[in-house]
């Protein structure tokens, strides 16, 4: 199966979700704190980048596709920085600002390629009004091929029946990387790319491919879903769809010290080679490649 990239360049993607920054603090460790036994990190460089929703996003046109994203962000500093980083990467941005929380950030220390610690500044989306998102979104969605929904349940989707409804009364395929055990708030989606662990909770344990596939089935049909892709770590994927067998991808697994951002470049290239044209049999075989 072979997959014409050249096509991707046309391609038109909107990414609505939580959007983050992920900081990084690089430094060498050589003692343990005479304060209290933790290893010393002497800080020696500083990474910003973008992540969650973003991070979906740059993915995106890391391939050569057009990406915009929606979401909301804090009145401060690291809203702007953000914003800055989207935009020398191609990335369109529509952010509602809010004084009424931080951009949501994740800082990680890192010493020889291994995470120490991570401090997370957030605060709860979930009373923040989104109308105006949902507004900016709606004028978005003529231009755009696909619409990609990037829930890590921090409440910017706090609206996403809406987003799902009128991004379908439009003809737009919407593509949703799932949160929590309530998958009755995605009916109506064109696919949903849960990890097997959160598959798992919402369907209960599945013991063998063929549990997986009959479930995932009973599943797809009661959410009205074109598809269903459970991402299966070191056993790859299985895509589920009305009509056809299960279809199981194995991985190409390398060795990393870091998982970060796994299902965003799953859904992000899925997004993209869809909104390119292609068949989700050959969606799937791009995103298992990238992630």
């Amino acid at each position: 199966m072979k997959i014409d990239l050249t096509a991707l360049e046309h391609a038109r993607v909107l990414v609505v979700g939580d959007v983050m920054l992920d900081r990084y603090w690089h430094g060498g460790t050589s003692r343990i704190s005479p304060e209290a036994p933790v290893p010393v990190v002497r800080v020696e460089d500083v990474e910003d980048r973008p992540g969650g929703a973003a991070n979906v996003a740059l993915n995106i046109t890391s391939l050569g596709g057009h990406a915009v994203l929606a979401g909301v962000v804090g009145n401060d500093e690291n809203a702007k920085l953000l914003e800055a980083s989207l935009t020398a990467s191609d990335v369109s941005t529509y952010f509602q600002r809010s004084a009424e929380i931080p951009t949501i950030t994740k800082l990680r220390v890192m010493s020889r390629n291994q995470q120490l610690l991570r401090l997370d500044f957030e605060q709860p989306l979930d009373g923040v009004e989104t109308s105006e998102l949902v507004t900016q979104v709606a004028k978005a969605l003529p231009d755009c091929d696909v619409v990609i929904l990037s829930d890590y349940g921090k409440g910017t989707l706090n609206q996403v029946e809406n987003l799902i409804a009128n991004a379908r009364a439009q003809g737009k395929r919407v593509l949703i990387d799932p949160k929590g055990q309530d998958f009755s708030k995605y009916r109506g989606a064109s696919l949903l790319t849960p990890n097997l662990t959160e598959f798992e909770a919402v369907v209960g344990a599945c013991a063998t491919d063929a549990e997986l596939s009959t479930r995932g089935e009973a599943l797809r049909a009661e959410l009205e879903l074109e598809a269903l892709l459970v991402t299966r770590s070191e056993k790859g994927m299985t895509l589920i769809r009305e009509g056809h067998a299960p279809l199981h991808l194995p991985t190409r697994a390398q060795e990393v010290f870091d998982v970060t951002g796994a299902g965003d470049t799953v859904i992000g290239l899925m997004g993209l080679a869809l909104a390119a044209g292609h068949a989700f049999p050959e969606a799937m075989m791009l995103a298992n490649l990238g992630a």
